[in-house]
Parts: C-alpha cells; sequence; structure tokens
C-alpha cells in the first residue's frame, strides 16, 4: 500500500482520514481540493487541473484525498493501488458536515487559497450553494457509485477499504501503522 486514494462524501471524514493515513505510511499528503480551488472559490481549468493532478502523482507513494472523477478521470485510480472508501452514514455526514461548517464559520478559518466558508453554508434552502445541502444531496448518488466501483473489473487491480465508522478508520490506520512498522522490524532482523 504505496498510492492510495481515499474518497467518500462531503461531510464524510475523508481528510481527516486520509491525513492520519498518509502520516501513517509517512508518505505525502494530496488534497485534490486545495489543487482545484484557486482564490476566491474560483475553480481551476479541467485540462490544468488534470496535469496538476498527473505531476502530484507522479511519485511512488502518496495519499489522495478526494473525489473529482468527473473532472481528472480515472487518473487517480490507475496509478493507486488501494481506495479507501471513508462510508459513514447519513446521519453522521450530515451531524459531521454541520458542525464542521458551524465551526469554519464562526472561527473563519482558512481552506486553500484564502478561501473561507461562511455561514450561507448551512443555508439548505440555496441548492448547492450549501454545503449542507450537497452532503445530503450526495450521499446516495456516492455511496452507489463507489459501491459500483468496488465490483468494476475496471478496478480489480485496487484493493478496496470500504469503511463505515470512526472505529473502522481507527482500526484500519492503527493496522497500516503496525504492518509497516513489523514489515520495517522483519527488514532489520534479515
Amino acid at each position: 500500500m504505496r498510492r492510495v486514494s481515499v474518497v467518500g462524501g462531503s461531510g464524510s471524514g475523508k481528510s481527516t482520514a486520509a491525513r492520519r493515513l498518509a502520516k501513517a505510511l509517512e508518505v505525502p499528503y494530496i488534497e485534490l481540493d486545495a489543487v482545484f480551488w484557486g482564490p476566491e472559490w474560483t475553480q481551476a481549468d479541467p485540462e490544468v487541473f488534470q496535469d496538476d493532478v498527473r505531476r502530484a502523482i507522479a511519485p511512488d507513494a502518496w495519499v489522495v484525498d478526494g473525489n473529482y472523477q468527473s473532472v481528472v478521470g480515472r487518473l487517480v485510480w490507475e496509478r493507486a493501488d488501494t481506495v479507501v472508501w471513508i462510508d459513514p452514514p447519513r446521519w453522521r455526514v450530515m451531524w459531521q458536515s454541520v458542525s464542521r461548517t458551524v465551526w469554519r464559520a464562526a472561527t473563519r478559518h482558512e481552506l486553500w487559497n484564502g478561501n473561507r466558508e461562511g455561514w450561507g453554508g448551512l443555508a439548505f434552502w440555496r441548492g448547492d450553494e450549501s454545503i449542507v445541502r450537497w452532503a445530503w444531496d450526495s450521499h446516495s448518488r456516492t455511496r452507489m457509485r463507489y459501491a459500483a466501483a468496488m465490483s468494476d473489473p475496471a478496478h480489480a487491480h485496487l484493493d478496496f477499504h470500504r469503511l463505515r465508522t470512526r472505529r473502522d478508520v481507527d482500526a484500519f490506520v492503527q493496522s497500516v501503522g503496525r504492518s509497516e512498522f513489523e514489515d520495517q522490524a522483519r527488514g532489520e532482523q534479515l
């Protein structure tokens, strides 16, 4: 496990899981949102974004956080050896989306390239302008997409891990850290 794609719906906890996994594996963490979103929430040109992603995943080891398959297609998964799908229940996603949005709006926490979330992210009635609404609306679609991807022969080269709870994520990250440590210890004994 050296090239890992961490995917899941908005508010699923994929960024936190991806950062923890990158730390456990001691590999670079690549956040696709940071590559895609320019200042003042401008979206990257699709061709520029694809080139930036190609450069980011060129090394032999990394953890990529994010979906963006509608823009980059299979670029990440063609290089990946593992996909970690963070798939909590909808109630957990909504709790995490609302609490994260409140925290970001209240603290004016910078996300990427000077961008910040505002209180409008909670305005469910604003459709796709609301991150909370986006999390609600996209939950089922995301689930169907990755369930289908797991059984798609085009992805047979990938080792899929579907993690549904925080406990699943904790156990997975610990097992990865432990197996890396055990591999290193075995190598030193030889």
